[in-house]
């Protein structure tokens, strides 16, 4: 990797940022945290607070069973643009995506199964220095 890769932490950051807004103008809801792990080929993401006010509404008057499929159809429906946006970000394609959501907690949890294991730069923190070896910005 060149010193000019991302880290793995930028990747996730990016990916968090991106999915957020891709929600935002999309279902015109913005979750209010998206959380992004990438590992062995995969990407993990969890988004709080995702559920849709129409979501909601169905919910609190008892039908609950089409506000699961609602749920349902619009992440089959961002499963395209998603993978797109996380081909763009890492440079892998992607061959699957599994999401599901919750209503009791308002979370959406999403696995997206890459074609291939990124690789990314060594964070500076991540870099095992021998010891009493000063950190550049002095401390131990």
């Amino acid at each position: 990797m060149t010193s000019n890769s991302p880290t793995r932490g930028q990747l996730e950051r990016t990916l968090s940022q991106r999915i957020q807004a891709l929600y935002r103008t999309q279902l015109g809801h913005q979750p209010s945290r998206v959380q992004c792990q990438i590992f062995d080929g995969k990407v993990v993401i969890v988004l709080e607070d995702s559920i849709t006010k129409p979501e909601k509404v169905l919910v609190e008057n008892g039908q609950e069973e089409l506000a699961e499929k609602v749920r349902d159809d619009l992440d089959k429906a961002m499963h395209p643009q998603l993978s797109e946006l996380i081909r763009e970000v890492i440079g892998i394609e992607v061959i699957d995506v599994l999401s599901d959501a919750t209503f009791e907690t308002g979370r959406t949890g999403t696995i997206a199964v890459l074609a291939d294991t990124p690789q990314f730069r060594e964070s500076q923190n991540n870099v095992r220095r021998p010891k009493g070896e000063n950190t550049p910005d002095g401390d131990e």
